[in-house]
């Protein structure tokens, strides 16, 4: 296995880690104040573990294409430990009550929706490749979460909700990046 595809299973292995950390009440000692913020220790060790993750989500793609590792197995588990790693992280913000469990229906759903018509396309072997537009929401879905699972630190202070700022911009390229891969990929559905 090359070192993109392990560190791609790394990332997998970190969201059980992450969930734990930030789901099970551990009393690791008082809050930590974050410019004046104060954000639970396992919330802040979980946000560093998930933002630790969504970062080997460039470097594994960096890798793959710097030293020219590109490989079906990778085209396949990339993509897939993304939407473990989200999916595992807006559960867990509902879970907590900081996330409205309708926002992780929309993205999901989409999610949802453009897997399976890569699955199609995959069946015809054909490759559906990630979208500037469906980068940009990833992006945006990360770091809106990371905010999230920090308590908007250090931003709460200053009366600023980024997290869900952020949110909503990766919710409206969640629904146009959805749009855009359904209009430039109709052939995939002829024969409907």
């Amino acid at each position: 296995m090359n070192l993109p595809n392990q560190i791609t299973i790394i990332r997998i292995g970190f969201i059980p880690i992450f969930m734990l950390i930030f789901l099970y009440p551990f009393q690791w000692g008082p809050p930590i104040d974050v410019f004046g913020t104060e954000v639970p220790v396992n919330h802040a060790v979980a946000g560093i573990i998930f933002a630790i993750a969504a970062g080997t989500d460039w470097l594994d793609g960096y890798i793959a294409r710097s030293r020219n590792l590109i490989s079906n197995f990778g085209k396949f588990l990339d993509p897939l430990a993304d939407k473990l790693l989200v999916t595992a992280a807006l559960l867990s913000l509902i879970e907590v009550g900081f996330l409205p469990a309708w926002i992780a229906v929309v993205i999901l759903s989409r999610e949802f929706a453009v897997t399976g018509m890569r699955l199609v396309a995959a069946a015809e072997g054909k490759v559906i490749a990630a979208s500037p537009l469906g980068k940009g929401k990833t992006l945006f879905q990360m770091l809106a979460v990371f905010f999230l699972m920090v308590h908007n630190a250090p931003f709460d202070a200053l009366g600023l909700p980024i997290a869900m700022v952020l949110m909503g911009i990766a919710l409206i390229l969640t629904v146009f990046s959805g749009i855009d891969y359904f209009v430039k990929n109709k052939h995939v559905f002829n024969d409907v």
